[in-house]
C-alpha cells in the first residue's frame, strides 16, 4: 500500500521490503496495463461503410435501469446499432432470444456503450451479436444493479473524484471522509491499492492518489476505482475507470473564456436551438451538453449548432437520475476552460434590462473584479402554457407569455475552480470554498424566464423523467407540497 498523503515523499531511510514488494508489483501492473489497452487512444468510429469484416464483441460490463440495459463495450470504435442484436439466453430455452439495440455511443478514450431493451424475466444472460451471426456460447454475467455502484471517476491533480451510487448519504449535506476509502486495480475488480478519502456528499467521493499514480497521472488513466465504507461490507462494485471523460484537445488552451454554460438533457434537441442561439447572443462561448439518454435527434441538432460556428460539447452521461453528480463532473471539466460556468437547462433563458449583444457576459465580467464572489444568484419567473395546445412554432420566448407572480427559487453562474473540495451542489447552487460567498442579482439589473409548464405534451416528457437525483417524477405521491411540482395539479 502507498504511503498516506501526510507522509513525505522523500525518505532518507531505506523502504522496509514490503513496501518495495507493493511498489514494484503495481509498476508491473501499469506496465501490463498500458501495453495490453493500447487501444485506449484510439480515435473516435469511422463511417460504417469502412467496416469490411465484423471484429470481436468484447462486453466488459452490463448495468440493469429501471428502463433499458447498458452494456458497455471495450471496443472504443462506434458501431452503428442497426448492425447489431442484444442476445438474451432464457432459463427455459435453448434458443436465445434477439432483439433491436436501441442504440450505441461512444462514451469515453475507453469505452463505447450499447443500450439493450429491458430482459425478460427468466434472462440468465445477455451479450452482443452481429445480425446475421450465430451466437451459441452465452457469457454467464450477472448485470450490476444500478441502486449500488461506483460508476465514473476522473482525475484532479492530486485526487480521484469517483461518482457512486449506494452511499446513501443525506441529500445536500458534507458527510464525514473519515469513513471512506478508494481502491485502485484491474479492470477485473482485482484491487490493489487503497487511499483515504478527503471529502465526501451525495455521490462523490474525492480521495488522495496513490503515490504511484502521482508521479505519473498518465499511467494511471484507465485504472478501476472503487470505494467502501469503513463499517460496510466491502467494496462497492463498479465499472469505473480513471479518466472518464474524453480530452477536448491534446495541448492546454492557452485561452481561458470568460462565459461557458452546463446543462443536462435528455430529449430536448428541439429545445436546444432556441437556447444555444438566445444565450451565444448575451455572450456564452461554450455549452456542455450533457446527453442523459436522449432518443431524439440530438446529434443532428448538435453537428447543425457546430456547422454554425457554435462550440459545442457533448458529453455522454448514461446514468439515470444522477443531475448533481453530472454537474460536479462539469465543474472539473470545465475549469481548465471556463472561468464562469452557469448551470442551467435548456428551458431557462436569461433576461436583462438592458438586453444587448453579450450582455450576460459583460454582467458576469463586472462581477469578476469582486475577489471574492464565487457565484452568481438569479431569480427565477415560472411561466405556464399560456393557453396553448402545440408547442409555438416561433419558440418558448414568444409563445409562452404568462406567469406566475411570485419568482421562485434561482439558478447560478459559477466559478468552478472555487467550488468547495465536496463538489456539493443542489442543481440550483454550489458549495464554495471557505472565504468566498455568492452574491444575488437584482431583480433590476436579470432575471431567469423558466418555461417551467409547457403544452400537455412537453410537460409529461420532463415530469415523468426527472434526471434530477432528489427530485421524484410527477406521478409519485412523494412530496406533493415542494417547489419540483405544479401548483394545484396534484399526482
Amino acid at each position: 500500500m502507498d504511503s498516506s498523503p501526510e507522509q513525505p515523499r522523500k525518505r532518507k531511510h531505506k523502504l522496509p521490503q514490503k513496501s518495495i514488494f507493493l511498489y514494484f508489483s503495481f509498476f508491473l501492473f501499469i506496465f501490463f496495463f498500458c501495453s495490453s489497452h493500447h487501444s485506449f487512444y484510439s480515435h473516435p468510429s469511422l463511417p460504417s461503410s469502412t467496416l469490411t469484416l465484423p471484429t470481436p464483441l468484447h462486453v466488459h460490463h452490463r448495468i440493469l435501469f429501471p428502463d433499458h440495459l447498458l452494456l458497455t463495450l471495450s471496443n472504443t470504435k462506434i458501431i452503428p446499432s442497426h448492425l447489431l442484436h442484444c442476445v438474451y439466453f432464457l432459463n427455459a430455452s435453448p434458443n436465445p432470444l434477439l432483439l433491436p439495440l436501441l442504440s450505441t455511443d461512444r462514451y469515453d478514450e475507453f469505452r463505447s456503450i450499447a443500450r439493450c431493451p429491458l430482459p425478460p424475466t427468466n434472462f440468465s444472460a445477455v451479450d452482443l451479436t452481429w445480425r446475421g451471426m450465430d451466437h451459441h456460447h452465452p457469457v454467464r454475467a450477472t448485470p450490476h444493479n444500478w441502486e449500488k455502484l461506483v460508476y465514473e471517476a476522473i482525475l484532479d491533480n492530486d485526487t480521484v473524484v469517483v461518482f457512486t451510487k449506494g452511499l446513501n448519504l443525506r441529500p445536500h449535506r458534507v458527510s464525514d471522509a473519515t469513513l471512506f476509502r478508494c481502491h485502485f486495480g484491474l479492470p477485473n475488480d482485482e484491487f490493489l491499492l487503497t487511499t483515504k478519502a478527503v471529502s465526501a456528499a451525495q455521490e462523490v467521493v474525492r480521495c488522495a492518489l496513490p503515490q504511484s499514480i502521482r508521479n505519473s497521472p498518465e499511467k494511471g488513466r484507465g485504472i478501476s476505482v472503487s470505494v467502501s465504507h469503513v463499517r460496510g461490507e466491502g467494496v462497492i462494485p463498479s465499472v469505473a475507470r480513471i479518466g472518464g471523460c474524453e480530452k477536448t484537445g491534446g495541448v492546454k488552451e492557452k485561452k481561458t473564456l470568460e462565459l461557458c454554460a452546463c446543462t443536462m438533457v435528455w430529449n430536448q434537441a428541439r429545445a436546444m436551438r432556441e437556447w444555444v442561439m438566445y444565450h451565444a447572443w448575451l455572450g456564452v462561448e461554450r455549452w456542455f451538453i450533457y446527453d442523459n439518454n436522449s432518443d431524439d435527434e440530438i446529434d443532428e441538432v448538435v453537428r447543425e449548432l457546430e456547422d454554425k460556428g457554435y462550440d459545442i460539447r457533448r458529453v455522454i452521461w448514461p446514468w439515470v437520475k444522477s443531475q448533481e453528480a453530472g454537474f460536479s463532473h462539469c465543474v472539473l471539466r470545465a475549469k481548465e476552460e471556463c472561468k464562469w460556468v452557469g448551470f442551467l437547462d435548456v428551458d431557462e433563458f436569461f433576461y436583462m434590462n438592458q438586453m444587448r449583444r453579450n450582455g450576460l457576459r459583460s454582467m458576469v465580467g463586472n462581477f469578476s473584479s469582486w475577489k471574492s464572489v464565487a457565484e452568481i444568484r438569479t431569480g427565477c419567473h415560472n411561466f405556464g402554457p399560456s393557453g396553448l395546445t402545440t408547442h409555438p412554432s416561433r419558440g418558448v420566448g414568444v409563445g409562452y407569455t404568462c406567469r406566475l407572480r411570485t419568482p421562485e427559487r434561482h439558478k447560478s453562474i459559477v466559478r468552478p475552480d472555487l467550488v468547495d473540495v465536496s463538489l456539493l451542489n443542489v442543481v440550483h447552487h454550489f458549495e464554495l470554498r471557505e472565504g468566498f460567498e455568492a452574491i444575488n442579482v437584482p431583480v433590476s439589473v436579470a432575471v431567469i424566464n423558466h418555461y417551467k409548464y409547457q403544452v400537455w405534451e412537453t410537460f409529461k416528457a420532463k415530469f415523468l423523467r426527472r434526471v434530477a437525483t432528489y427530485v421524484v417524477d410527477w406521478k409519485e405521491e412523494v412530496n406533493i407540497g415542494s417547489k419540483d411540482r405544479v401548483p394545484g395539479l396534484g399526482t
